[in-house]
């Protein structure tokens, strides 16, 4: 699947009165929309992946917990996020900037509607994360921060 596919599913779950819906792509890619409050957050493998895969996905995910002990700015919402209020615009914070709690980091468009995304904490920014102009998904880390 691809982005463009992506954004027409999110447009028409938007648009209907569904509540939740998931698909699985011909790549074994899985999508989940959920209006619901607290949805449940799935991290689903590709379905070709073997069990050998997923305990290495594991390990390095622990291991990167484990060496990452740095705060995260979340993305609260499934989007493609951008940098920079427009693209002639400089960004809302590089690495190595200073971020107090409640200021504007970057956006996240999802649907065609901007929402801007702030900080829950103060610190210096570390590590970006996320590129700009990536798909991320809710609650996936953006930003890492030394808080103060």
């Amino acid at each position: 699947m691809d982005e463009k596919d992506i954004e027409n599913l999110m447009d028409k779950f938007d648009k209907s009165s569904m509540k939740e819906f998931k698909v699985t792509g011909d790549d074994g890619t899985d999508i989940y929309f959920s209006k619901l409050e607290h949805a449940p957050v799935q991290n689903v493998a590709p379905a070709a992946s073997s069990n050998a895969a997923s305990t290495k996905n594991e390990n390095a995910s622990s291991n990167q917990a484990a060496q990452s002990s740095a705060a995260k700015i979340k993305a609260p919402l499934v989007g493609i996020v951008y940098f920079a209020p427009s693209p002639e615009k400089p960004v809302y914070k590089n690495v190595g900037d200073h971020v107090k709690k409640g200021e504007t980091v970057c956006v996240i468009e999802a649907m065609k509607v901007i929402n801007e995304v702030k900080s829950p904490i103060s610190g210096t920014i570390t590590k970006q994360v996320a590129n700009d102009g990536d798909m991320v998904e809710y609650d996936q880390p953006i930003f890492e921060v030394e808080e103060d």
